[in-house]
């Protein structure tokens, strides 16, 4: 009966140890994972794109969209970390306080912009930044310890792996939706970003259409798509114009499409541009 007993308690010391290694194990696992959600250097929420393919393009069912659109194409996209909203006024201003970088002013029309001179009204505040153009984009993504995401992460984020239309599926937009349709009004042009949750992507990114145009890192080339990279495409490695992706509160039906692309000079500032920025995943400690 000792004996008995003895390999008992020593079966159940086995028992034991065994489920200690295997929480040890998952905790590891779970600990290299990186996290859903994260706040970057500016304060602003960012949310995980998983690594993985995507069918970048006009959908292979449509008959729409332009030759720059074309081919629809696999392609793999590394996981990274994106903008849940459009960059706003009230983090600009953060940004322009601190480095002494030029507000952001309509080139021309002063009754085009938001901010009054050097100064940002309160009410502004959660409307997304305009008149930017792309190297004030990089260089607050860069001062916030970003950088701009490519046009093929951009899409990645705003479709996932689905073969869309739009960033909530093939549904024709509302003003449910996005912002879009209207006409210059000022500040009344313009949502605050993230309100439209029937318009958000499968990952959770707002206002991935409408609002305003989002400019990303990469040079346009209009047959980039016929010979560009499987693997995590940087863009044409020069050019005359960058990138915008996707559309602004005065685009139609038409316009904000999920994989319509338009270019625009990197030197361009006008009120219905923005961006949002994005950031590597870290790798995980002791590697």
């Amino acid at each position: 009966m000792v004996e008995t007993m003895w390999n008992r308690r020593v079966g159940n010391v086995g028992i034991w140890a065994g489920l200690l290694l295997i929480a040890a194990v998952s905790s590891t696992v779970s600990a290299s994972e990186p996290p859903q959600e994260i706040v970057g250097k500016d304060g602003a929420p960012m949310v995980l794109i998983p690594e993985g393919v995507f069918p970048m393009g006009v959908p292979k069912a449509a008959r729409d969209g332009g030759l720059d659109e074309r081919p629809n194409h696999d392609v793999f996209v590394s996981s990274f970390y994106m903008d849940k909203y459009e960059l706003t006024n009230g983090r600009y201003l953060q940004f322009v306080t601190e480095t002494g970088h030029r507000t952001p002013q309509h080139p021309t029309d002063p009754k085009k912009g938001l901010w009054k001179g050097n100064m940002m009204p309160e009410s502004v505040t959660d409307l997304p930044v305009i008149n930017v153009d792309w190297k004030d984009a990089e260089a607050y993504c860069r001062w916030a310890g970003k950088r701009l995401p490519t046009e093929a992460e951009w899409e990645k984020a705003a479709k996932g792996p689905n073969d869309w239309r739009f960033p909530w599926g093939d549904v024709e937009p509302t003003l449910e939706h996005l912002n879009f349709n209207q006409s210059w009004r000022g500040e009344a042009t313009l949502t605050q970003v993230g309100i439209y949750e029937k318009g958000k992507s499968p990952y959770g990114i707002y206002d991935v259409a409408g609002n305003v145009w989002e400019w990303v890192a990469d040079w346009y080339e209009a047959d980039y798509y016929a010979k560009s990279p499987a693997r995590n495409p940087p863009g044409p490695a020069t050019g005359q114009f960058k990138v915008l992706r996707s559309s602004g509160w005065q685009g139609e039906t038409p316009q904000v499409r999920i994989f319509t692309r338009i270019k625009s000079l990197p030197t361009d500032r006008n009120n219905s541009t923005g961006f949002r920025c994005a950031q590597d995943v870290p790798a995980p400690s002791g590697q």
